[in-house]
């Protein structure tokens, strides 16, 4: 009997098996309809239906070739490899600066994800793909170890317009970086002021920079410097759920930001 990893090179060797494999376990097709969607001849066509069926992946009825119970089994678990490997791929320049222990959902859900890496012609590309979101979104809920110039700015620009209401959880760390820069300071305790907003403060460190704008989660990724990496985003509903869940979390263990607490 044959080793399952030569079927798994068998696969690999042609697109068109994988593409032919993943048709016909979604509904019946004939060779012409194969033909139409892969591009693939006739007679290529001919071989990978032999081959298949001499597997027992597929089987001929009246309209047309469909997948056996196994051939779907093969089908789904093509398509599991394959996210897999997408995700890989998007995350392979940025996986060493990933807060792993923080991300305590399933990676594959990451597998669309837009990844913004700083660029010699676009070194803000990753906090600018952020900045985006934030100017597009109506709501606004954030919670992180550090809050930059932009997005304060930003958010309370769109916050004193009546544009969008900002939640946040920030660390303590964070709200002392501020609290050392006059103007950004003024800025925080304008925006925390302000009708359709509310800022709270963790007295643990937050270990994550994470932003949800509408359906969107924006992740920023910083290495040990802080420097910052990378940043992703992702409209995954199993990301949202994360996220609205870990701000959930910090957000009833926090306290309302009073600027007196850190003013000297």
């Amino acid at each position: 009997m044959d080793a399952p990893i030569e079927d798994v090179e068998f696969l690999a060797r042609s697109e068109n098996r994988v593409e032919v494999l993943r048709l016909v376990a979604a509904e019946p097709h004939t060779r012409a309809s194969l033909a139409a969607e892969t591009g693939a001849s006739q007679a290529t066509l001919g071989r990978i239906l032999e081959d298949f069926a001499d597997r027992s992946w597929v089987r001929r009825e009246s309209d047309g070739y469909v997948a056996t119970a196994t051939g779907a089994l093969v089908a789904d678990g093509v398509d599991d490899l394959l996210t897999v490997l997408e995700t890989e791929r998007r995350l392979r320049d940025v996986v060493a600066f990933l807060p792993e222990d923080e991300l305590d959902f399933d990676l594959r859900h990451l597998a669309d994800a837009t990844v913004a890496v700083p660029t010699p012609t676009r070194p803000g590309a990753p906090l600018q793909r952020v900045i985006d979101a934030m100017e597009g979104a109506g709501a606004l809920r954030a919670f992180s170890h550090a809050l930059n110039e932009r997005s304060l700015t930003t958010a309370l620009s769109r916050v004193q317009a009546g544009e969008q209401t900002f939640e946040a959880v920030l660390s303590e760390s964070a709200i002392e970086a501020l609290a050392a820069e006059d103007a950004l300071w003024s800025r925080l305790c304008t925006l925390a002021a302000a009708d359709g907003a509310a800022v709270r403060v963790r007295r643990a460190d937050v270990p994550l920079a994470v932003t949800v704008t509408d359906g969107t989660v924006s992740i920023l990724v910083r290495d040990a410097d802080e420097v910052l990496r990378a940043s992703l985003h992702t409209d995954a509903a199993a990301v949202r759920e994360w996220a609205d869940a870990r701000f959930e979390r910090y957000w009833a263990a926090a306290v309302p930001f009073d600027p007196a607490d850190f003013e000297r």
